[in-house]
């Protein structure tokens, strides 16, 4: 979808076209939000829309543009551009800084709190980003906030990050970091800055329900012209960032970057993170990255990337991989559009480059994790550390947490949910060393309790030069000496596109009732009873057979499908939908001792495992799935 670039009407212009229209639909309900849109949009073209529709009498796209609400997943608000209450448009965008707005004067009565420490926005270079930055601005302002408006594309950490520096009560991010460019989204920040979890959502959404129709001055953008309450935070917010970012890392490792020659190729995905990374690796000393020209400046039509997400692997970092090629450099590294996520390959002894999994790179930072807090400490004690990673992300911490010493803790899916244990851990006075999740997301200091692909990048390039200059070690060994101290820890993390809601429903319906239909009689094996399951989850229902009373400890968002079957010989799978994308996904894992040194086996074995798992419960072929093509 275009940016939207029009002239809005003045208030004097608006008229009640709403009567002039004939909304006689036959339902009383539509009839009536029918009648709030065209009263309330301003935009031309969403506006345009809704009355061409009426104009044909399509009642069916009606009803689903305009009586069901876009709601909050696991990144926010997250949808499609264009005009109805469940897309992501000007008006939506205005109910949402408005609900937000009301909600945090609730929770913050005291009104110099608002002029004070206010709000800070940030946005991508999507269509219509920085569009819904500003209203979200020009709400806060018309109610006497303080707001920190980023006047450039930021990459999505800088927001958490601010919040914390310059003490916001809130922050909002507008990204739908790596879905297709139609898309866009709403991310909402907490005064701890993490992103919001379920009581806030639930908080918000109502408060967004009762201010849904504009202030009388919601779509003045005018108001941010010369306003003394508007700021913008960039210059004292980037230096500091990376003079924080610099300090994670010892005197002798910055000299050893200089003189340790390891080449990076990098890819933004014509995102916003070229620009940053420009920036962050010479003042690490780092050699500076050859960037992939074509993928290098922003770019909302994402011209060579359709689907510009690096996790996809090779078919989405192939203009990557023929750069890297070309100027034989070491290491790969590829952020998504809005440079929180790193992918991450290296040259194998072959001449090709290995692209690592979510899991090997979060296995492998979580040893650089530990293998720095040992160095930078006087006297380390892992007593007083903890990591975190995601209840779908591999257990290769847990693992590590068993021999040295340090806690390890299991969250839902989402990083606002590590982001939330983190603010835990560190109130109860623990150090938190690392977290992260398996969809290339990865925190490696509470400065940003938020993933960050950016201080990803930097992490990963001093590593590099690390392993290279004192270990004679590449990533790929390094890799394998942790398995061996550890266990080794063998994974696959894959999806079926489906895109029918109801389906997705059904196939979940089926397993909870596999027994005749009775509820909570779930598979007991798989291959005609060769692996037998010992224990299921289901955190969408609350059930969980290995519990007293066999009840979960937690459960997801109402909407999400999630079970995990653990099986007798060790062998983890995890099922569910996608809160972003139409994805079923499903990850798997086989943890093995460190004294088990089959790794073939156990990689055959967790493979046939995986494609059984998958054509049984998914049943693709049956339910018309498409699954991934895998590199």
């Amino acid at each position: 979808m275009r940016t939207w670039s029009h002239k809005f009407p003045s208030l004097g212009e608006i008229s009640t076209p709403a009567a002039k229209l004939h909304c006689r639909s036959g339902d009383q309900g539509l009839d009536e939000q029918i009648k709030k849109w065209i009263c309330w949009d301003r935009n031309p073209e969403t506006l345009s829309k809704i009355k061409e529709l009426v104009k044909s009498q399509d009642w069916y796209m009606l009803r689903s543009l305009l009586c069901r609400r876009l709601d909050f997943g696991d990144d926010g608000l997250r949808a499609e551009m264009g005009a109805g209450f469940n897309a992501m448009n000007d008006l939506v965008v205005i109910q949402t800084a408005q609900g937000l707005c009301a909600y945090l004067i609730k929770q913050y009565p005291d009104k110099l709190m608002h002029s004070n420490r206010g709000i800070v926005i940030g946005y991508d270079a999507r269509q219509n980003s920085k569009r819904f930055a500003d209203l979200t601005a020009t709400v806060f302002l018309n109610n006497n906030f303080r707001v920190y408006l980023f006047q450039r594309f930021v990459p999505t950490p800088f927001v958490p990050y601010t919040i914390l520096r310059l003490n916001c009560l809130a922050g909002v991010m507008v990204t739908a970091s790596h879905n297709p460019k139609q898309d866009n989204g709403y991310k909402i920040y907490w005064t701890n800055g993490a992103q919001i979890t379920t009581t806030h959502e639930n908080g918000i959404y109502q408060a967004i329900l009762e201010n849904l129709e504009p202030q009388v001055c919601a779509w003045n953008v005018d108001t941010l012209k010369d306003n003394k309450m508007l700021f913008d935070p960039y210059n004292n917010v980037v230096p500091a960032y990376f003079d924080s970012l610099k300090r994670e890392f010892t005197c002798q490792q910055l000299v050893d970057n200089c003189e340790c020659p390891v080449s990076f190729t990098y890819t933004a995905m014509h995102g916003v993170g070229y620009a940053y990374i420009d920036m962050a690796f010479p003042k690490l000393n780092l050699e500076e990255v050859i960037p992939v020209q074509e993928q290098a400046d922003p770019d909302p039509e994402f011209p060579t990337a359709p689907s510009p997400d690096p996790e996809e692997g090779k078919s989405a970092l192939k203009l990557c991989l023929e750069t890297a090629t070309s100027n034989e450099s070491d290491i790969v590294l590829a952020n998504d559009p809005d440079a929180d996520r790193l992918a991450v390959g290296e040259l194998a002894d072959e001449g090709e480059y290995k692209l690592f999994t979510g899991n090997e790179l979060g296995t492998l930072l979580g040893w650089w994790a530990l293998e720095l807090y040992r160095m930078k400490t006087e006297k380390p004690d892992l007593a007083k550390c903890s990591m975190i990673s995601s209840t779908i992300s591999s257990k290769i911490l847990k693992s590590m947490a068993a021999i040295e010493g340090f806690t390890f803790h299991e969250t839902m899916t989402g990083f606002k949910w590590i982001a939330s244990k983190v603010s835990d851990e560190q109130k109860a006075g623990k150090k938190v060393l690392f977290a992260f999740e398996e969809s290339i997301g990865y925190m490696m200091c509470s400065n940003v309790p938020d993933k960050d692909g950016i201080s990803a990048a930097v992490h990963v390039g001093t590593m590099a030069c690390y392993l290279r200059c004192k270990k004679c070690m590449s990533l790929q060994e390094k890799l394998r000496d942790i398995y061996e101290k550890y266990g080794f820890h063998s994974s696959v993390v894959s999806y079926a596109i489906c895109n029918d809601v109801c389906l997705i429903q059904n196939i979940f319906h089926r397993l909870r009732n596999f027994g005749g239909g009775q509820k909570d009689t779930y598979p007991k094996s798989i291959l005609c009873g060769e692996f037998e399951i010992e224990h299921v989850r289901d955190l969408t229902t609350g059930y969980d057979s290995s519990k007293p009373g066999k009840k979960a400890e937690y459960t997801v968002s109402e909407g999400t499908q999630m079970i995990t079957f653990t099986f007798k010989n060790g062998f983890v799978i995890t099922l569910c939908s996608s809160g972003t994308e139409p994805k079923l996904k499903y990850y798997a894992e086989m943890c093995g001792k460190p004294e088990n040194k089959r790794w073939d086996e156990m990689e055959k074995t967790t493979r046939r495992m995986v494609e059984a798992a998958v054509n049984e419960f998914y049943e693709p072929e049956k339910n018309g799935l498409k699954l991934k093509t895998e590199d």
